[in-house]
């Protein structure tokens, strides 16, 4: 028996700062800490399992101890470093299996003692979310004010079960997932080190089954190396019940072609495979996402539109937690139900004819607006090249409106925010959610906004995807009316992506500290520069009352 074996994550598990995948904001804020020497005396380090929380912290307890440093990295040749696996000065507690008052007050008695060899002692108290209350209660003087030489670092997977009294005594660093880049190519790294013979397709499906957390990407790596000399895409998907995205990208591509037979034959090859369903949806979401990022960037609304409105139904799907039938049979519905309009591929450029609904519109613009014809003598190629310029600029100008208006927000409701505000937000924004009418196109772009931060009159969201992030704002108006009107409130929000809140609330923390006032400033207005309309056509309010009503790509205004 080999008795120097370990496994993969344990083998590569950092031992510097450099050597910490994709936490790259949070190093550098933890070495300036170290370099300027304004070390706190608690931190708080939360995010998803497998991101590097337990590992930095030990980097983090090993440099501030260590006598040499330079630059903010160990010298590792001093007494601390060589000593840093048997340093009585450095403590690492599991509070799942340690969650008791008792614990903590052991804590208490033995930060009194100083350091037997250390600059400081270091407390690493990891889960800390498993603490009882009474244990959180008994720790909250200590951690407060305790001793010069007492670093207290605590690590958790639910920041949420944290009680905020703990939260605002600690210096908070958020660890975030990692990208399948970075995971993959942190596995190819691996894999040469170990001579471990395996192709991309199964890096790209272990990095997948990873789902952001490098510790979960080694550990299958480590299980599929044992149990074989090699390793491919085929194997990775036999022992953990995934799908390959060939399998994936052959639905995708049914369903965008409407091939209900091809879809069919599929899902029945599909149900005789020994997966994991959910795995299946998650890849298949995934997917459809990307496709709908090229078909919003080529301008092909209507194919967004139908690939969004499948994906937020599969999540539905996704969601369910007692399905009595079989699931396979839920998606095949959702993906037949949202083709059966016609091949989306071959028809992107076809308008389906529709008299009565045209003949709706033309009663109603034929009221209101009829725009007088200019320049007649113009060729429709001039007109078109000048009407897509004034969109371009009218599209450029709206979104740095968007960005000026993204900054005075977050600066306004930072200004003025309090805790009781956000609460009472997340209470209202619950109810308002539940009374958004699943028809209502709004529905799904509020359904997942998390309420972060609030003051008075203005609440931050934020929202897994920086797309939807990016609808969420480009319907501000819709979204605070029926909010306001239903909860008979007078709210702003504004949506951020859990990064960009991620970076804000960092360097909020950074400025309370540095005692920074932040001023009230007033909010950019909207001036819509679209052509000035003839009189005898119809005022501009009448027009954008008809915009309210119909997509303006859809309608021509004659």
């Amino acid at each position: 028996m080999d008795t120097d074996f370990k496994v993969l994550y344990r083998k590569y598990r950092p031992k510097t700062f450099d050597e910490i995948v994709g936490q790259k904001f949070t190093i550098r804020m933890l070495k300036n800490a170290i370099i300027k020497n304004k070390i706190s005396h608690a931190y708080l380090f939360t995010g998803p399992r497998g991101t590097g929380k337990t590992s930095t912290a030990k980097i983090f307890a090993k440099t501030i101890n260590c006598e040499h440093p330079e630059n903010g990295v160990p010298c590792g040749t001093c007494n601390s470093c060589l000593n840093i696996n048997n340093n009585a000065d450095i403590i690492e507690i599991d509070a799942a299996s340690n969650n008791g008052v008792d614990e903590i007050r052991e804590i208490i008695n033995n930060v009194k003692i100083s350091p037997s060899f250390s600059k400081y002692k270091v407390y690493i108290i990891d889960e800390v979310h498993m603490l009882s209350q009474s244990a959180f209660n008994a720790l909250l003087l200590t951690l407060e004010e305790p001793p010069s030489h007492v670093v207290f670092i605590l690590a958790t997977t639910n920041v949420e079960s944290v009680p905020i009294t703990i939260l605002s005594r600690c210096q908070r660093y958020d660890f975030k997932k990692l990208s399948f880049e970075e995971i993959e190519e942190h596995l190819k790294y691996v894999s040469d080190k170990e001579n471990i013979t395996i192709t991309d397709e199964a890096i790209k499906e272990i990095a997948y089954l990873s789902e952001g957390g490098l510790r979960d990407a080694l550990s299958i790596l480590n299980q599929l190396y044992t149990s074989s000399d090699s390793i491919t895409g085929e194997s990775v998907i036999e022992n953990y019940g995934s799908v390959s995205y060939l399998q994936i990208e052959a639905v995708i591509n049914a369903f965008l072609e409407a091939n209900f037979d091809k879809l069919e034959e599929l899902f029945n090859t599909l149900k005789q495979g020994s997966f994991d369903y959910k795995i299946f949806i998650k890849k298949l979401i995934d997917c459809l996402y990307k496709k709908a990022l090229e078909y919003k960037r080529e301008n092909e609304y209507d194919t967004f539109q139908q690939i969004k409105d499948t994906i937020f139904e599969l999540n539905d799907v996704l969601n369910k937690i007692n399905i009595n039938i079989d699931p396979f049979i839920l998606v095949m519905m959702v993906l037949s139900t949202h083709m059966n309009s016609g091949e989306i591929t071959k028809n992107l450029n076809k308008k389906e004819d529709n008299p009565k609904k045209e003949e709706k519109i033309e009663t109603k613009l034929e009221k209101t607006v009829e725009i007088k014809e200019n320049n007649k003598n113009q060729k429709p190629e001039k007109v078109n090249d000048e009407e897509k310029k004034i969109d371009e600029e009218l599209d450029l100008k709206k979104k740095e409106y968007l960005e000026t208006l993204k900054k005075v927000r977050i600066n306004n409701c930072l200004a003025e925010a309090n805790k009781n505000y956000l609460n009472k937000l997340k209470e209202d924004w619950e109810k308002f959610v539940d009374n958004v009418n699943l028809k209502n196109d709004i529905k799904y772009l509020v359904i997942d906004a998390s309420p972060v931060v609030a003051s008075e009159k203005i609440g931050i969201f934020t929202l897994p995807q920086v797309s939807i992030g990016e609808l969420f704002n480009n319907n501000l108006k819709r979204i605070e009316n029926e909010f306001n009107l239903l909860l008979k409130n007078n709210y702003k929000f504004l949506a951020l992506s859990v990064e960009e809140w991620t970076n804000i609330k960092n360097d909020y923390i950074i400025k309370l500290k540095n005692n920074y006032v932040y001023q009230i400033l007033e909010e950019p207005v909207w001036q819509d520069d679209n052509p000035k309309i003839d009189e005898s056509t119809g005022s501009e309010s009448e027009i954008n009352e008809i915009f309210n009503i119909f997509d303006k790509d859809k309608i021509e205004i004659r």
